[in-house]
């Protein structure tokens, strides 16, 4: 696999924010994404890992820019891994139509669809972005990893790491879409990625697969805002907070005050 290009650096709480670029075979287009370095005290010791999905509308620069969360990272001694949200550059007709599909929009699933066969963020997040920094970041310990994320990449977080327990520590999410076979946003995205069958829907569905993938010890957590708009009718965050308690998987879902959707770390605003 050929190595990333750095394409800019810049300091931040003793550590590096690195951005790169690189051809995407899963993808079949050229992607950026974003590494926080945090400051090492050792030369030998390799960095666990958190990787966080990013929301609608956003690609790889807007939770570097935004949270704030290099604050922690550089104290606690992780680096941040921050993906784009979609391919792009590939003209699909379509894509950027609308800001809740298509570009800026891959909702982390493989796509099966003619139009969107690029459409795999799924594939990009769980293989090849891990594989292409343990073959070129040698300070980074891709089997310590963690995976976090905001509305759409919430859902992102939580459904990869369903399905692929034995491949993070742990996993949270802010304001998740966590049950979108059953809301519009991944109705609409579901229907026009995966085609009609629902039974393929599930499979990128939190609340359908703790049924199924519960086999957890570490407890799930998620932060909700109790003034989201998009509590009721797109994030459904009580509907997998059911689907936990009916197979006793551990979730700790804090409701806090306030917090509108479109924050810190989305691209709306």
């Amino acid at each position: 696999m050929e190595g990333p290009t750095e394409v800019s650096s810049a300091k931040m709480f003793g550590g590096y924010n690195k951005r790169y670029k690189h051809f995407s075979p899963t993808l079949g287009c050229s992607m950026t994404f974003y590494i926080y370095f945090p400051p090492s005290s050792s030369s030998s010791q390799k960095l666990p890992v958190l990787y966080w999905l990013s929301g609608l509308t956003c690609s790889d620069e807007n939770f570097i820019i935004k949270s704030g969360a290099q604050r922690a990272a550089s104290s606690e001694g992780v680096a941040l891994i921050a993906p784009d949200t979609s391919p792009r550059g590939l003209n699909v007709e379509g894509e950027a139509d609308s800001w809740d599909f298509g570009v800026g929009a891959g909702f982390y699933l493989n796509a099966t669809q003619e139009r969107w066969k690029n459409w795999r963020m799924y594939d990009y997040v769980v293989k090849e972005l891990p594989k292409l920094l343990s073959e070129h970041f040698p300070q980074l310990d891709t089997s310590r990893a963690s995976i976090s994320g905001h509305s759409m990449g919430g859902h992102g977080a939580l459904t990869i790491y369903l399905k692929n327990i034995d491949k993070y520590k742990s996993v949270s999410a802010f304001a998740p879409i966590v049950n979108p076979i059953n809301c519009a946003w991944g109705q609409k995205a579901f229907s026009n990625y995966l085609g009609g069958n629902k039974a393929d829907w599930e499979e990128y569905d939190a609340t359908s697969l703790i049924s199924k993938f519960n086999n957890i010890s570490t407890p799930i957590l998620i932060d909700q805002g109790e003034d989201d708009k998009f509590l009721p009718d797109q994030l459904l965050a009580h509907k997998f907070e059911e689907a936990c308690k009916k197979v006793n998987a551990p979730l700790v879902l804090r409701m806090q005050p306030g917090l509108w959707h479109f924050g810190a770390v989305s691209g709306l605003e």
